[in-house]
C-alpha cells in the first residue's frame, strides 16, 4: 500500500470489537514506534501495554467517553522531559514532538495490520499516572486505544486545501 493511501486508512477509532488483539500485531505497531525519528534521536518515550482486564477498566476511568470501554487494549504513551532534546538558544523541550512522532508511527502501523486507534489526550493524567504507578520522572503524553474496529459507516476526513497550508518562500 502507498503511503498517501495509508495515512487515508487510518482514522480515529471510536468503537472497537470485544476480540483480544494478537500480540505479534502489538509487537509490530510498537516497534514502528520505536524506530521513530527523535530530536538528537534521544528518543525519551515509554510505552505501557494495557492487556490485564483490571488494570485497563482502571485506566479506562480516566477518559470519562462510554466508546473508551470498548478498547481491548490500552497503550499508555510516555515521555521523560529528562532525556529529551532541549534547544539551545531557548531551552525548548522536544520530548512531546518525539513522542508524538513515536505515537504517529504506531498508529499508523496499526492502520496496516488492520487495527483501530485514537489519540486520547483529555484523559486524568494525575489520576492515570497514579493507577499506572508511573515514575515520577515520566509524564504521560496520550492514551491510545487499540483494537479491531467494528465496521460501521464514517464520514470523510476534513482537511484544509492544500493551498491554505502551504506557503511557497513567502506568508
Amino acid at each position: 500500500m502507498k503511503f498517501i493511501e495509508l495515512a487515508n486508512q487510518r482514522y480515529s477509532v471510536r468503537n472497537f470489537e470485544p476480540q483480544p488483539v494478537e500480540k505479534e500485531k502489538l509487537q509490530y505497531v510498537l516497534e514502528a514506534a520505536r524506530i521513530a525519528p527523535s530530536a538528537a534521536n534521544f528518543q525519551p518515550w515509554h510505552f505501557l501495554v494495557i492487556t490485564d482486564p483490571e488494570l485497563l477498566k482502571s485506566v479506562q476511568t480516566t477518559y470519562h467517553r462510554s466508546w473508551f470501554l470498548t478498547a481491548p487494549v490500552v497503550i499508555v504513551a510516555l515521555g521523560d522531559h529528562d532525556k529529551g532534546w532541549h534547544r539551545a538558544s531557548d531551552g525548548k523541550d522536544f520530548t512531546e514532538i518525539d513522542v508524538a512522532i513515536a505515537v504517529d508511527h504506531l498508529t499508523l502501523a496499526a492502520a496496516e495490520q488492520g487495527l483501530g486507534t485514537c489519540w486520547v489526550c483529555n484523559f486524568d493524567a494525575k489520576r492515570c499516572s497514579e493507577i499506572i504507578n508511573a515514575p515520577d520522572n515520566l509524564e504521560i503524553i496520550a492514551l491510545i486505544p487499540i483494537g479491531y474496529p467494528v465496521n460501521e459507516t464514517r464520514s470523510a476526513k476534513k482537511r484544509k486545501s492544500i493551498d491554505q497550508i502551504v506557503h511557497w518562500n513567502t506568508f
